[in-house]
């Protein structure tokens, strides 16, 4: 495996034109510079975050492609290659390989709750056809199935490429039961709790404040591997003050309109979220108060310029 991933993985929006009717790729080269001018260490493209169901498989084809063109081997480029049908699943993860991504994050088939049979043979026919290294996702909350650390070992001994997880079952003990279970082979990203989750053997997260915290959302894993537990703990406070925000009367990934919006607060537009996902501009004023607080919150973290009283 060419490549060692660590540290804190901005999984990414992807932009839209105003109208969300096509991608918007002038925006994400944009974008994509101002992660990497901010120490973001690798991104995933094309997850939850991404709006990947949204996604037309030409416009998946456009999007691989001229994101891996303009990083340009600067970081590394993991894509989302999930799908319910495998055949499906298999035919983006190829694809997504050919046009020169370095790893692949794939959730298990969704909606059908498959046995862990049918999830073995599902990242199997993967594994046939990919030399990458594969990130296993694991979020009961939205593939409706939850890969248990015995299984999470078994496709780690069958698979060499299976050498990932983003481990995001809310149970932050599954991080040290996973490496316990895989006798450290299985390098664990956390999905939340980030500073706990370091401390039972994560070597990185899953980032969606990336979109927008790219700065102090990055720098927490440094702080931690520097022993510097105060500060990276003041920033994961931070985290959940934005987590508390955004969550308040919206549903579990309202911070997606939210993402979108707060990186255009910090110069990088990148459009609206696509159907049915709720619109930030359908949200209106009480959206608007809410990225104020929220922008309360990242000029306290040092994301932006602190505003005088008087603007």
């Amino acid at each position: 495996m060419a490549h060692r991933f660590r540290g804190c993985f901005s999984v990414n929006v992807t932009p839209f034109t105003e109208d969300g009717s096509k991608l918007d790729l002038a925006a994400q080269r944009r974008f994509l510079d101002w992660q990497i001018a901010e120490g973001v260490p690798g991104i995933i493209i094309l997850g939850t975050t991404g709006e990947f169901l949204t996604i037309t498989d030409d416009e998946r084809h456009e999007f691989v492609e001229q994101t891996v063109k303009h990083v340009a081997g600067r970081i590394p480029v993991m894509v989302g290659t999930m799908n319910a049908h495998t055949p499906t699943a298999v035919r983006y993860s190829r694809e997504a390989e050919k046009l020169g991504a370095q790893g692949l994050m794939i959730i298990p088939p969704y909606y059908y709750s498959p046995t862990e049979d049918e999830i073995f043979n599902y990242y199997k026919a993967i594994c046939e056809a990919v030399s990458i290294p594969i990130m296993l996702y694991n979020n009961p909350y939205t593939s409706n199935v939850d890969m248990k650390p015995h299984l999470v070992a078994r496709l780690t001994k069958t698979f060499e490429q299976v050498r990932y997880i983003k481990e995001a079952s809310q149970d932050v003990a599954r991080v040290y039961e996973i490496v316990q279970a895989t006798d450290g082979v299985m390098n664990v990203f956390a999905g939340q709790q980030i500073v706990e989750s370091f401390l039972l053997g994560a070597v990185g997260y899953v980032n969606p404040f990336g979109n927008y915290l790219p700065g102090p959302s990055t720098r927490i894993w440094d702080l931690l591997l520097a022993g510097k537990m105060k500060e990276a703990r003041a920033i994961q406070l931070g985290i959940l003050d934005i987590t508390r925000i955004i969550a308040e009367g919206h549903p579990l990934y309202g911070h997606q309109c939210y993402s979108k919006a707060l990186a255009a607060v910090c110069g990088y537009p990148v459009g609206d979220v696509r159907p049915p996902i709720t619109t930030f501009k359908s949200l209106g004023q009480d959206g608007r108060d809410r990225v104020a607080r929220l922008r309360g919150v990242m000029e306290r973290l040092g994301q932006l310029p602190v505003r005088k009283a008087a603007e």
